[in-house]
């Protein structure tokens, strides 16, 4: 298959983190340390490296204060505010069908320990 794009945006919004934080900037603007917080389990270079992807995918926008230390914010821009409706039912699936994909899992270790 032919790789015009749509394979690597695919990749960046199915990584470990970018729905998450897009997640959480649709309910606002967020400072880099407020998101850090919020995740909790993310390193400090993964988050930057999330952040300057979805920046440079146009998803996300950074804006930088002049000031001693440095704020910086993070905001969606338009073309990721078109992305919520999908993660809404996304995250509405993942919460309907967690009891379903739990007895699969479950089934499947029973089945791999009788082996």
């Amino acid at each position: 298959m032919a790789d015009c794009g749509i394979r690597s945006l695919l990749d960046r919004v199915g990584d470990k983190w970018s729905l998450m934080i897009i997640d959480m900037l649709s309910e606002g603007t967020l400072r880099y340390s407020e998101l850090d917080h919020k995740i909790g389990s993310i390193s400090q270079k993964m988050l930057t490296v999330t952040l300057k992807s979805l920046e440079a995918d146009g998803l996300i926008d950074r804006k930088v204060y002049p000031q001693v230390p440095p704020r910086v914010e993070y905001s969606l821009t338009e073309l990721g505010e078109t992305l919520m409706p999908s993660i809404t039912m996304l995250k509405k699936w993942a919460a309907d069908s967690q009891p379903a994909i739990l007895e699969a899992r479950t089934r499947m270790q029973s089945r791999e320990s009788k082996l």
